[in-house]
């Protein structure tokens, strides 16, 4: 399952819009919160599909029926890009424990790059529903890589991919690799350049959202 956030009208595809805005881009508190924003919003349309139960809660003036779900998710995000995304996630899913992973990329000596994982932090996972979130699926390398892992550590009931942007290619290489996943994406672009950014895209989101690295 796929949903776009494109293929609809709402007030959500305006901060997809100022993420890719070089101008707004220059506030970096504001790039932030437009990944959060994002986020936020998946979170609440992920929580629809989600499992409840029924309760009554006591208020000053009698007893009121709702709804509460019957088991939180496990929000995960990779290190450092989703970092914003996992605080969207967490407005929603407020009671929700969260998970860790880092990923980057090594070339040898023969020219070849490698996604390399080192370091996971995450409760356990069995029988969970786990929301991964990364704000950009350039080659798809790092989010299979990432969910493999935690998917060979354990047994998860159901995984959500949250993405602000993606390439066409990395949502067909995620559709492959990982065909379990339900994928949230503000946008889905046509084109990779040559080191593996997403064009039109937005840039480098790490940077973005939290300076240049070394």
């Amino acid at each position: 399952m796929i949903f776009e956030l494109s293929k609809t009208n709402s007030i959500a595809n305006t901060y997809v819009a100022e993420l890719r805005d070089e101008t707004i881009q220059k506030d970096a508190m504001r790039f932030r919160y437009n990944l959060e924003r994002i986020a936020a919003y998946f979170a609440l349309e992920i929580s629809k599909s989600m499992d409840y139960e029924q309760i009554n809660v006591q208020t000053s003036l009698g007893m009121a029926p709702a709804v509460k779900l019957k088991e939180q998710p496990v929000l995960a995000t990779i290190l450092r890009a989703g970092l914003p995304m996992q605080q969207g996630l967490i407005q929603i899913f407020d009671r929700a424990p969260s998970a860790f992973i880092t990923a980057y990329r090594k070339t040898h000596d023969n020219g070849i790059p490698e996604i390399m994982v080192d370091y996971v932090s995450t409760p356990d996972l069995t029988g969970k529903t786990l929301i991964m979130a990364d704000p950009m699926l350039a080659t798809g390398l790092s989010m299979v890589l990432c969910c493999k892992e935690l998917l060979k550590r354990f047994k998860i009931k159901e995984l959500h991919l949250v993405i602000a942007i993606a390439s066409a290619a990395g949502v067909a290489y995620v559709r492959e690799h990982l065909p379990e996943a339900k994928l949230w994406i503000g946008a889905v672009d046509a084109d990779l350049d040559s080191k593996s950014y997403i064009i039109p895209g937005l840039g480098d989101a790490g940077d973005l959202a939290y300076g240049k690295k070394l």
